[in-house]
């Protein structure tokens, strides 16, 4: 619960985080029917990368900051066009001071019918994440733990949508805790559609969440991976993913055309990749 967010926001795992995020949720919107989002660990919702704290790690310039502006944006595909709009959207006196949570980002995307439900546990990101959304009948906020609103909020009213499960691993045995609490959220929602970040320091390590992930039965798990480090150094985050049950059809595809233009932008060192976990 003392994570903060604010000094890693709009690193290189957030770019990454959340164009995935956005292609997720621009394709359930294919379908006229609504759907509701369920933002398991939401953080603060919106950051001020201009922070003392922000400017502490620098970690923004070295990630969103490398798409800041319209430098070559017309080299990119069109499957950014949503986010990038929406970290706009963020910023309507123009430039990228602030940069949108996960939270944020997803209301900007969602239509009328839609709804966003966030979750997050610290009292002083909770709190900020209650007043950005203080008047807005279509995002809901609790502050609670984010394991148990998996069980206590699937599955949705809508019957479609997303659960995006995006915890700081700083806890020992978290990977482990995240793939037993995507088994019970699946086993209530099945046909929900389930986003997990994860870190990766040790490629081992990633390997050994891939194998919890698989263990729990679960068919339909695509994972997508950034790395922007070649050296491989077990302190250092190296790069990250996201698993993805239920991904939309051919998503891999579309991953295969919009990952390697956001790692071109990110670094010169590693890559990106899109592979079945567990196919059919």
């Amino acid at each position: 619960m003392n994570y903060r967010h604010i000094y890693h926001a709009g690193n290189f795992a957030d770019v990454f985080k959340h164009a995935v995020l956005t292609l997720l949720v621009e394709r359930l919107k294919d379908k006229p029917a609504p759907f509701c989002v369920l933002d398991t660990h939401a953080g603060a919702g919106l950051y001020d990368v201009e922070s003392a704290e922000a400017q502490k790690t620098g970690e923004f310039a070295r990630g969103f900051g490398q798409f800041a502006g319209a430098a070559g944006a017309g080299e990119l595909p069109a499957g950014l066009a949503p986010y990038l709009a929406a970290v706009r959207a963020a910023n309507p006196a123009g430039g990228a001071r602030f940069y949108p949570g996960s939270p944020r980002l997803v209301r900007a995307l969602l239509r009328p019918q839609d709804r966003l439900v966030a979750c997050e546990l610290h009292p002083e990101d909770a709190a900020s994440l209650k007043h950005l959304f203080a008047h807005d009948p279509q995002v809901q906020v609790h502050r609670r733990d984010g394991y148990e609103a998996l069980g206590a909020l699937l599955p949705p009213r809508e019957k479609r949508g997303l659960v995006l499960i995006d915890p700081p691993f700083e806890e020992p045995g978290e990977r482990r805790q995240v793939a037993q609490a995507l088994a019970r959220a699946h086993a209530r929602w099945p046909q929900g559609v389930y986003a997990i970040w994860y870190p990766i320091k040790a490629e081992a390590e990633a390997r050994l969440f891939h194998g919890e992930l698989a263990n729990t039965g679960i068919r339909r798990q695509l994972a997508a991976e950034i790395t922007v480090c070649a050296g491989g150094d077990p302190e250092t985050l190296n790069g990250c993913g996201m698993a993805i049950v239920n991904p939309p059809f051919r998503l891999e595809e579309t991953l295969g055309r919009v990952l390697p233009a956001v790692h071109a932008r990110l670094a010169a060192e590693g890559g990106t990749r899109a592979a079945w976990l567990v196919p059919e």
